[in-house]
């Protein structure tokens, strides 16, 4: 028997889907190994597992506020369908594999929302005209998304900056040896927490993404949506950290080169501050629900290790190209997404 469109429409959705993941793979998720993987601590065979491991376990203890938020909180989902989350997601794969390219850090995080949003205001002014071009947009979810755009690498730099400096002063008396022989088995657990609010941040992205292609499917309610999600919860979780952890493996070593190695150059001590002070920001915006990039929060936090030393070990120039692709990161999806929408839209006018 044949499967009916809508079907088809939706399993292309969520395998769109699935491959934004995996590129995120390439990006986000290698953040959360490379602290760990350039100060040699493990090989990136086993940095991979350990992080997927952890990524997977936040999906118990985190919860899915971050899903949600994505999911129902920053585009009206009654006005939109499955080509705009098609168009959107396509813009954002689009920039992550250039920035890939690029070798630049840049947030797919912020690539999908961006790519979201545009192709949703596109969809609502070819069918409502230019005054009804952000009336799809929640804006009370974009608030807190903007802010943290900011706040989110500020807060990771701070706290690098003072976990750095209270590591130095307790270990003034230490021998440089003792120093690095303990950092290497505490960065096990600092690399085990990132990878914890990792998950709880970019692997719920791609299930909120789901979930909204699902409702506008007509296969998931508003109060599925609200409680558990339904049936689909474990097999979106699944999903999602699988093809994450496999853009990982694959994909994610150059940008493990520029987070880890040309910033600043890291030791183990460092690299526990930095993945420290990356948890407890992801942390405290996970249970938030608030959807800030794990790539801003490590790089703040990475500066901020390395400024303790002294300024002079940050390579200012790398990061400031960093922050120059963070800036173009949400009109840019948004403009690729755009396009993307009016081409579908020039074959099939009707949708």
């Amino acid at each position: 028997m044949a499967l009916r469109p809508d079907v088809v429409l939706v399993v292309i959705t969520v395998l769109v889907a699935l491959i934004f993941d995996f590129l995120n793979g390439f990006h986000d998720a290698a953040n959360s190994i490379a602290t760990v993987v350039s100060t040699r601590v493990l090989s990136p065979k086993l940095a991979v597992i350990w992080a997927a491991t952890f990524n997977f376990l936040a999906a118990f203890l985190l919860g899915t506020a971050v899903a949600k938020t994505i999911g129902k909180g920053m585009i009206r989902l009654e006005d939109v369908n499955q080509y705009v989350v098609l168009a959107g997601l396509f813009g954002a794969i689009v920039w992550d594999i250039l920035t890939w390219l690029w070798g630049l850090p840049t947030s797919s995080s912020h690539a999908l929302i961006g790519g979201y949003a545009g192709a949703a205001i596109t969809h609502a002014v070819v069918h409502g005209g230019i005054s009804s071009a952000f009336s799809v947009i929640i804006w009370s979810g974009w608030y807190k998304t903007l802010i943290f755009i900011v706040v989110a690498p500020i807060m990771g730099m701070v706290l690098g900056m003072g976990l750095m400096t209270a590591m130095y002063w307790l270990m003034r008396h230490s021998a440089p040896q003792h120093v690095d022989k303990l950092f290497r088995k505490l960065q096990l657990m600092s690399a085990a927490a990132y990878s914890l609010g990792h998950g709880a941040n970019d692997a719920q992205k791609t299930m909120g993404i789901v979930a909204g292609a699902l409702y506008t499917a007509g296969f998931m309610s508003k109060d599925d949506m609200l409680a558990n999600w339904g049936h689909f919860h474990w097999p979106i979780i699944l999903a999602a950290h699988a093809a994450i952890a496999l853009g990982t493996y694959f994909g994610g070593w150059r940008i493990v080169h520029t987070m880890g190695q040309k910033i600043t150059k890291l030791r183990p001590i460092g690299g526990f501050c930095a993945e420290s002070a990356g948890a407890i920001t992801l942390f405290s915006t996970a249970l938030a629900g608030i959807p800030v990039s794990t790539t801003h929060t490590i790089t703040g936090a990475i500066v901020g290790v390395g400024a303790v030393h002294r300024l002079s070990a940050v390579r200012w120039g790398v990061a400031r190209q960093i922050v120059w692709a963070w800036a173009f990161t949400i009109p840019a999806a948004a403009a690729m997404s755009a396009i993307t929408y009016t081409v579908i839209h020039l074959f099939l006018p009707s949708v």
